[in-house]
């Protein structure tokens, strides 16, 4: 028997995109007893409009900044229900995530919903035509930052190392391995999960569209992307090495870093250091 295809083909996302490849992979895991909403944001081509979607599971089409409030609410009825067997995945992109969603995302949090909300992180408003979010990275283009973006990047993931999630951790398209192993832990807990999952955009970032995964690896092998987990209050990293000599390469491979100059580029190498720094000396706590 042929195995049954939770997200419809022919899907009109753009070539190289990550995103459904991502929806894809995490569906292969979680299986039909899920439950999924979207914002505006380019996981609306999935999720449709009106009674069509491209999900083979109940899904739904939230406002923009109440993606978890959305989830918030499922959670509890399927809870009163007696239908712990099903998972509620929020999905939902870097605007919906770090800027307009956030608030939203932090009560949930806060009250223990059993969820999962999982950022697929393409580092602007793709969905729009990539005007900056938070998520951008210092120096980058894009449509409301013309010369380069001059604020670094909301480091989201230190942010919600303060929140009592059930299991926090980053992956990559580049891994799909990873994503997969760490979503089935984040679908397993009994309260909220983050998944921050890093979604090189080829039309935002600007490079080749055969080579998402090869920049997805890059990032993870520069250490622009660190990958580790938050679990039992343990932080576990899962690279071995870090080469931070590969980040002029990846800054070079994508045209939104053209306006990048010798000394931002020293400052972003600098601050990847300081974020993989901290990185060890949590992953050395006993308790988080």
């Amino acid at each position: 028997m042929a195995e049954l295809d939770l997200l419809s083909k022919g899907l009109a996302t753009c070539q190289g995109c990550p995103m459904e490849l991502i929806a894809r992979a995490a569906l292969k895991v979680l299986g039909p007893n899920t439950v999924t909403m979207t914002p505006p944001s380019c996981a609306a081509i999935l999720t449709g409009s009106g009674d069509e979607t491209g999900w083979g599971i109940p899904s739904v089409q939230t406002v923009l900044m109440s993606l978890p409030a959305f989830a918030s609410g499922v959670s509890e009825a399927l809870k009163l229900r007696g239908r712990g067997e099903v998972t509620v995945l929020g999905f939902a992109g870097d605007g919906g995530t770090f800027d307009i969603g956030l608030q939203s995302l932090s009560g949930a949090i806060e009250r223990g919903h059993r969820a999962v909300f999982l950022c697929y992180n393409n580092e602007a408003y793709m969905n729009t035509g990539n005007q900056r979010s938070s998520a951008t990275p210092l120096g980058a283009v894009t449509k409301t930052t013309p010369t380069g973006k001059r604020e670094p990047v909301k480091n989201i993931d230190f942010m919600l190392l303060h929140t009592p999630l059930a299991y926090q951790a980053t992956a990559t398209v580049g891994n799909i391995r990873d994503f997969q192993r760490k979503l089935a832990k984040a679908a397993a807990k009994d309260g909220p999960s983050f998944l921050h999952v890093l979604a090189p955009c080829p039309s935002g970032w600007k490079f080749p569209t055969d080579q998402t995964i090869q920049m997805a690896k890059l990032a993870v092998k520069c250490g622009i992307w660190p990958l580790f987990e938050r679990e039992n209050g343990r932080i576990t990293l899962q690279q071995s090495a870090v080469d931070f000599s590969l980040i002029p390469q990846y800054l070079h491979r994508q045209k939104r870093f053209s306006r990048v100059d010798a000394p931002l580029q020293e400052r972003i190498i600098r601050e990847a250091k300081a974020r993989h720094e901290t990185l060890l000396r949590l992953a050395e706590l006993d308790c988080l």
